[in-house]
């Protein structure tokens, strides 16, 4: 597990410089969400937990792969967790380079618990407004995320990137590609084993393909 540096509320996260525009063609990413855990299917909130996949899971990841058969990738990007490895392993995305800032949201407290559950306690909580105690605020979390759009968009012009992760970083990593809040993510419901399209109409980025 890699080691987790809080950042406290004096000192705000320093994200990295992206724009949502750019002169086309710019480089574009490919998603991919790991297949079924016993977790996800339960709807508990998974971070930073060693899971494995379930039959279905893997299913999932073995069906991606003849979805990304014949595309050309500039890099491939997974999260270190199990979950999202042997995904990137059954879809036959090869040779990829294992980026911390990929890993799920740190849930803290909230860990292995579902929004029902947590709500006993907080009640109309969502992960979106938090609080999260004992793990990442969203803007921590839009900071990785803004570090993987970044590194994208480093990548020469016309090419893409596949990124092999988890629901809720995939879907603030979406928010941030386009500019917007990382509570936008919100409105981006990710199911396990699909892929996704982020993209450029001329020079605005937009999401092309979505949970597909």
């Amino acid at each position: 597990m890699f080691p987790f540096r809080a950042i406290t509320k004096t000192s705000p996260p320093k994200r990295a410089n992206i724009e949502a525009v750019t002169t086309p063609p710019g480089p574009c990413a490919l998603l991919a969400r790991h297949g079924e855990t016993t977790w996800s299917a339960s709807g508990k909130h998974t971070g930073r937990t060693e899971i494995s996949l379930t039959e279905r899971g893997e299913a999932q990841a073995r069906a991606l792969r003849p979805r990304l058969e014949g595309r050309t990738f500039a890099l491939v990007l997974c999260s270190p967790l199990s979950r999202a490895v042997r995904t990137a392993e059954l879809a036959g995305l090869s040779g990829f380079e294992l980026d911390p800032d990929l890993m799920e949201w740190d849930y803290g407290e909230f860990e292995g618990r579902t929004t029902d559950e947590i709500r006993h306690g907080y009640p109309g909580w969502t992960v979106w407004g938090g609080p999260w105690p004992g793990g990442e605020t969203i803007d921590e979390v839009a900071e990785r995320a803004d570090r993987v759009v970044a590194r994208v968009r480093a990548c020469p012009p016309g090419s893409t990137v596949a990124l092999d992760g988890h629901g809720h970083i995939l879907r603030v990593l979406a928010a941030r590609w386009i500019g917007t809040a990382p509570q936008a993510g919100r409105w981006l419901a990710l199911d396990t084993g699909t892929v996704s399209d982020l993209n450029w109409e001329h020079e605005t980025a937009v999401v092309d393909r979505w949970n597909t």
